[in-house]
């Protein structure tokens, strides 16, 4: 009986640790120079959890992209005020595990 509860407690925890690891997609309005991408980069790498080598911006596209490792997703409200601090607007919030297979 403790065997099977270690082993359920187990794969609870495996699977809380592989939720935990998002991939974030902002579409967001106003980004048009690289000084205007360094304020909101900022701001998200001051983020608990960020892994700040995942972090990318195409300016073109007006995409921010990132991955975190938090306990909970980072909620779209709280991504939209920092967003809207930085003097921009979050259009589009995704969210979606990352790659496991990461290089």
């Amino acid at each position: 009986m403790k065997q099977c509860l270690a082993a359920v407690i187990a794969m609870i925890f495996s699977c809380m640790a592989e939720a935990a690891d998002m991939r974030y997609e902002l579409r967001v309005d106003g980004l048009a120079c690289p000084y205007c991408a360094y304020g909101i980069e900022k701001k998200i790498k001051s983020l608990n959890g960020v892994d700040k080598a995942s972090f990318e911006i195409k300016l073109n596209e007006g995409l921010v992209i990132f991955e975190a490792d938090t306990p909970a997703p980072i909620s779209k409200k709280s991504l939209q005020t920092l967003i809207n601090d930085a003097g921009f607007t979050l259009r589009r919030y995704q969210l979606q595990p990352s790659n496991p297979a990461k290089e």
